[in-house]
């Protein structure tokens, strides 16, 4: 009696011990599903869908379907049909957010909508991506921090017509470097910026030899302007991927005026990027 009571516990014991592991396997594995958007596009019509952030990734379920971000814009996905009546398929699409939206895409000789804007909603049929690459919460949190931050550099500057141009401020935070550009306006009349890109140049070097230009482009640029008034000025923080400048190279900043001739450049060299201030 006493071996078949022992034999009875054990067995139940064991019968606990395998119902709990296969509620904790259930709760490990439990899935939810993620509704998708629904949108309809034409072959000679344009569909333009509107995204808070910055889109990272576009992924096309068919050729069927052509898509892009519009030019100059980061944050505007544009699609349409490449052939009439084609079966339904589906485009994902990866924002700097870290959030992933789905699409169900169908033809539509007439689509009813042509313009979608995902910036006032909530969003709800989107899943977050764990990846700090892509968070752009963050870095927007990071460049108001390098935006107030009293740390200076000193010696990155150029002067023209009235314009005072510098880098005054470099940072870093893991896989990012954040650098902070002031502009002034001296004079009365107001200072259109056609363009602010970044390059790592060869030194200069005799005619015969071939130099190399590489362009580092911004993955986020905070307190973007495009017109600094007279006798005012202004600072954006341009984040860009972490960078260190090879020997006999440097950094160059080309600032461009739109329709004049106000065109300054820095030139910045490794010494002043390794000494960027850390960010915690």
């Amino acid at each position: 009696m006493k071996k078949i009571s022992a034999v009875m516990i054990i067995g139940i014991f064991l019968l606990i011990t395998i119902s709990k592991a296969q509620a904790q396997t259930s709760v490990a594995w439990q899935t939810k599903a993620i509704e998708s958007y629904h949108v309809t596009v034409a072959f000679s019509k344009t569909t333009n869908i509107i995204f808070p952030y910055s889109i990272v990734s576009v992924d096309i379920g068919s050729r069927d379907v052509l898509a892009q971000k519009a030019k100059g814009v980061e944050n505007i996905l544009q699609i349409k049909a490449a052939k009439d009546s084609f079966p339904q398929t589906n485009i994902s699409i990866i924002t700097a957010d870290g959030k992933l939206t789905s699409f169900l895409v169908d033809y539509a000789k007439h689509p009813s909508v042509l313009n979608l804007s995902l910036t006032g909603i909530g969003r709800q049929n989107t899943i977050s991506i764990s990846s700090q690459s892509i968070n752009q919460e963050k870095m927007e949190h990071l460049a108001s921090f390098a935006l107030q931050s009293k740390e200076k550099i000193r010696g990155i500057k150029d002067k023209t017509f009235g314009i005072r141009f510098k880098l005054d401020g470099i940072f870093i935070h893991e896989d990012i470097t954040l650098l902070r550009f002031n502009i002034a306006n001296e004079t009365n009349i107001n200072y259109d910026i056609d363009q602010l890109r970044l390059y790592i140049r060869d030194q200069k070097k005799s005619k015969r030899t071939a130099t190399q230009e590489i362009e580092i482009l911004p993955v986020l640029v905070q307190d973007n302007i495009s017109m600094v008034e007279g006798q005012s000025d202004s600072t954006m923080i341009f984040i860009v991927p972490k960078f260190t400048i090879p020997d006999k190279k440097y950094l160059a900043v080309q600032l461009m005026e739109k329709n004049g001739g106000r065109h300054l450049e820095l030139h910045v060299k490794n010494k002043k990027i390794v000494k960027a201030v850390s960010i915690n």
